[in-house]
């Protein structure tokens, strides 16, 4: 009776089916620890502000506890406007040297949390200075865009539709393609997902919810590099990895790329791991670029559309370069 138990314990449970819920174990986990880790402290570290002022404010400001701000000198309100519409300043902090009435220039589409911080440390040192502040946001979010959180739950959309739809390819017609030819006409058909959804992400942000209108076509070309490049990396690490490789890319791009997207909370609120990987991830560099491309004219697109761009490149490389690998070369293998 025990040995008919064991066998079937072992044919509804297989050890390879074990593995993989080990695995899916350690990939909860993750996400608890990278989510909880990011955000359960929310706090301001040396967010860049540029200070039109004194050098004796600039020095305070750099010196008030915890280093929340790190200062750059400029030369006029002009200047520092500049410094934040090019997203080389978060904030700008203008003194009147003929009067008491101090400026604070925001740029709130960038994000709630970064410009919420700022705020009130501006408004705490005026204060102690015997000072009155004007706060004036030279960079909204659309009134449709609450919290400046669309970009973020849009570049979190096609990375869920780009892993998933590599994942159902790999399940459907086997993980790892058998020859190069059909590795390409893999790539070749997240392509045209691509292209596809990063146009229906387009008519839902922009004409159906009005949340990002007037940038059609930006959005279109951000969205369908992000999503291809997701389903290239994930066919890529199912080349690689065979089924495991899902697993994989879930924890490059959701465990650790959600995280450090500057989404809720911006680079200059999380911790520094997080901080330092945000914005050479998929998820921080897509969110970054429909920012810059919605509400700063274009600014400051290169560096991320660069990343999306060679995680683009090196998920088509790997892909076809490895394809060759038979079922039996597997990198990683699990009990059957």
């Amino acid at each position: 009776m025990r040995t008919s138990r064991f066998a079937d314990l072992r044919d509804a449970i297989t050890p390879r089916a074990f593995w993989l819920t080990v695995a899916v174990l350690f990939i909860q986990l993750g996400f608890l620890l990278s989510y909880v880790g990011a955000f359960h402290h929310p706090e301001p570290q040396r967010i860049p502000l540029a200070v039109a002022a004194p050098e004796q404010v600039a020095r305070q400001l750099d010196g008030l506890p915890g280093r929340p701000v790190e200062t750059t000198r400029v030369d006029d309100a002009e200047a520092a406007r500049d410094r934040v519409l090019h997203r080389e300043a978060e904030a700008g902090y203008v003194v009147d040297p003929d009067g008491d009435r101090d400026t604070l220039l925001l740029a709130s589409a960038a994000g709630q949390s970064v410009t919420g911080a700022v705020r009130e440390l501006a408004e705490e040192y005026a204060h102690s200075e015997g000072r009155r502040l004007h706060t004036e946001d030279i960079a909204p979010a659309s009134s449709g865009d609450h919290g400046s959180l669309t970009a973020f739950y849009l570049v979190v959309g096609w990375l869920v539709g780009g892993y998933l739809a590599a994942s159902m390819l790999g399940i459907t017609v086997g993980a790892r393609p058998v020859d190069r030819r059909r590795a390409t006409l893999r790539v070749a058909a997240m392509a045209l997902y691509a292209g596809l959804s990063g146009i229906g992400s387009a008519l839902i942000v922009g004409p159906v919810l009005d949340a990002l209108p007037g940038h059609f076509w930006p959005i279109v070309g951000i969205g369908a590099l992000t999503v291809f490049l997701t389903g290239a990396v994930t066919i890529a690490l199912q080349v690689l990895f065979g089924v495991v490789g899902i697993g994989v890319a879930i924890v490059l791009f959701v465990v650790l790329g959600n995280p450090s997207a500057g989404g809720a909370y911006q680079r200059n609120m999380i911790p520094p791991f997080w901080r330092a990987i945000g914005d050479w991830l998929p998820a921080g560099a897509g969110t970054n670029a429909v920012r810059n491309a919605v509400y700063f004219s274009g600014n400051a697109l290169t560096f991320p559309l660069t990343v999306l761009a060679v995680w683009a490149a090196a998920g088509v490389l790997l892909t076809v370069v490895c394809a060759r690998r038979s079922r039996d070369g597997d990198l990683l293998r699990l009990p059957m």
